[in-house]
Formats: C-alpha cells, structure tokens, sequence
C-alpha cells in the first residue's frame, strides 16, 4: 500500500522507523508534506528517509498515495480532508478534536460516500470504543472521560494561560475545564482529541461530558472514562506514558496510528 504523512513529528518518525523495518507489512511511504515555510524538522525527517518534501496539497495528491495519515493539527485537518477524501483518498485522523465541528465532518462523511475513500478515525490514546458503540446500539445514558495529566502536559496551551495559572506551583490537581466535549476539546487542540473520537463514536459532543485536570501528583496521563446505559456501565481506566518528545500525548496514541495502518493492510478484523 501506497501512503504518505501530513506532519514531520513524533508519530511521522515513528511510522516511518516501522515501515522501513517491515513490521507492520508492505506499505511504501511516497512522500511527506509540511506547511509552506514550516519548521525544518519535516523537511530533515524526510531527507532521513529518503522521500519526497512537499508543501501542497497537490503536490501530494500527484504522488499516488492510497491513504494519508494526518498527524499534524486541527488547521491542517481542516485545510486538506476533505480535498483528499475527494480525490479518492483515504484519510487516517490523528487531530481527531477538528471533526467537532458539525460542517467539517459532515463534509468529510460526504466526501468518503461520493468517493468511496476511508475516513478512519482511530482510538488514540484511549480504549473501550467497541464496547461503546455496541452499547449505543441498546441506548446510552451518560457518557463521560476523565483528561488528566501532569502540569507539564498543560504548558503553551492558550486557555491555560489565559487563566493565569502557575502550572509549576501546583500542589494539588486543579480542574481546568468541565463541560461538554464541544465546548472543551477546542480550548486543548493537542491534548484531549481522544474526548471528541469518545463523543463521535457514541454520544455525541453535546451529551459527552469532558473534565481536564492538572495533576502534580502523576506522572502518567490518565484517562478515566465512564459509560452507562440500557445494556449496563463500565468504567475504563487507562494510565498512558507520554510521548518522550511530546508530554501533550500519550506514546499510546502515537501507536495508535500503527494500529490503523495494521488494519487499512489486513483482511482481517477482530473486534467490534
């Protein structure tokens, strides 16, 4: 299978180091696209590799890919989905927190139908998506996740900064945000996109509830996520180790994005 990246970061390197050493089956990445002007790194990681730089859409698009995997930001989400899925290719999200906007994934969904191109959202960071939509399908009551990680994770995010809060003299957790997923997600666009594929898979954004903590105490980023309903409750803890470059996410939800490619080369399915 024939895929490129969207982004030059962390998950881009570790896809990259996967499929060259042929772990995840037989994929060929053509090319890597960066933002016009963007910061060297894309530009390095794709000379590392030997690939293709580019900085347009189009550009990509004439490198054949037969599926992107955007693990960039909500902006670039936003700017190239739907284009893509338009032109027949499939699309694996990783700033899963950009399709909380009703229009743009509603365009996205429509996109995929008239092609036939995949529009994959993975799991992330977090677990229980299979039991949750299978409760969907009885009825759900309440739906909820827990964000919570250490201070560090929380620092150059505008909305925490807005509050004036001194992340480095936390003694206690402190709730940063409680409400709904689509009232949250957009005050954290790199960490707590694993709250919008919860609400999309079940819920919704609007009954989904989201509450973000800073937590000294930790030292892993911990999601607790609570779902209750016709068919009974659970209740899923997950304690992720951060990305070692990235304290925003979870290494987890990197690997996530191996899962997908995994499935997008397999026949195979076990599963909801």
């Amino acid at each position: 299978m024939r895929i490129a990246l969207i982004g030059g970061g962390t998950i881009a390197r570790l896809v990259l180091e996967h499929v060259r050493s042929g772990s995840l089956g037989a994929f060929e990445v053509v090319a890597l696209m960066g933002r016009p002007g963007g910061a060297a790194r894309g530009r390095g990681l794709a000379e590392q590799f030997d690939l293709d730089y580019v900085e347009r859409r189009e550009d990509l698009i004439a490198c054949r890919p037969q599926a992107v995997i955007e693990a960039a930001s909500h902006d670039a989400l936003r700017q190239h989905l739907v284009p893509l899925l338009e032109a027949g290719i499939g699309v694996v999200v990783l700033s899963a927190g950009a399709l909380i906007d009703d229009s743009l994934r509603a365009a996205a969904e429509q996109a995929a139908a008239r092609s036939g191109a995949l529009l994959f959202v993975p799991s992330g960071g977090i677990g229980g998506l299979d039991v949750l939509k299978t409760a969907c399908l009885a009825g759900v009551d309440e739906a909820s996740i827990q964000v919570a990680k250490p201070p560090a994770a929380w620092r150059g995010i505008a909305y925490v900064e807005e509050k004036g809060i001194d992340l480095d003299r936390l003694r206690e957790p402190l709730v940063l945000f409680e409400g709904s997923a689509r009232e949250g997600v957009p005050h954290f666009p790199q960490n707590v996109n694993i709250a919008a594929i919860l609400a999309l898979a079940g819920i919704g954004p609007d009954r989904t509830r989201l509450k973000v903590l800073a937590d000294p105490s930790l030292v892993l980023n911990t999601h607790t996520i609570r779902v209750s309903g016709r068919s009974g409750r659970f209740t899923v803890v997950l304690e992720n180790v951060p990305a070692p470059e990235n304290p925003k996410t979870s290494w987890l939800a990197c690997y996530s994005a191996l899962a997908a490619l995994q499935a997008l080369g397999s026949p195979v399915r076990y599963g909801t």
